[in-house]
C-alpha cells in the first residue's frame, strides 16, 4: 500500500513537468520574442496593430508611438504593446 502512494506522487510530478514543457515554456518564449520585437521598433518600420491597423511609425517615445496610415497620412498615437508584428523594417524599405 505504501508503494502505491509513491506511484501516484510520481505520476503527478510527471504531469506537472509535461504541463510545464508543453504549456508554460513555449508561452514564455513567445512573450520574450514579442517584447524583443517591441523593443526593436524603429521610425520607418511598417507595422500591423492587434486591431488590424496598418501604418508606418513616424515617432517613438518610451511606451508610445505615432503611426501614419492611409493616403491622407492620418496620424494615430498607440501604445507599443498594441503592435502585433513588423511587416517591413525601415532598413529593408530603403533598399
Amino acid at each position: 500500500m505504501g508503494g502505491n502512494i509513491w506511484v501516484t506522487v510520481g505520476m503527478i510530478a510527471v504531469v506537472i513537468v509535461v504541463f510545464y514543457f508543453f504549456g508554460m515554456r513555449p508561452q514564455k518564449k513567445q512573450e520574450q520574442a514579442m517584447a524583443q520585437m517591441r523593443d526593436n521598433l524603429r521610425v520607418g518600420d511598417e507595422i500591423t496593430t492587434i486591431g488590424g491597423i496598418i501604418g508606418k511609425i513616424v515617432s517613438i517615445k518610451e511606451e508610445t508611438m505615432i503611426i501614419e496610415t492611409g493616403r491622407d497620412h492620418t496620424r494615430i498615437r498607440l501604445l507599443k504593446t498594441a503592435v502585433r508584428n513588423v511587416d517591413v523594417h525601415a532598413e529593408d524599405a530603403q533598399d
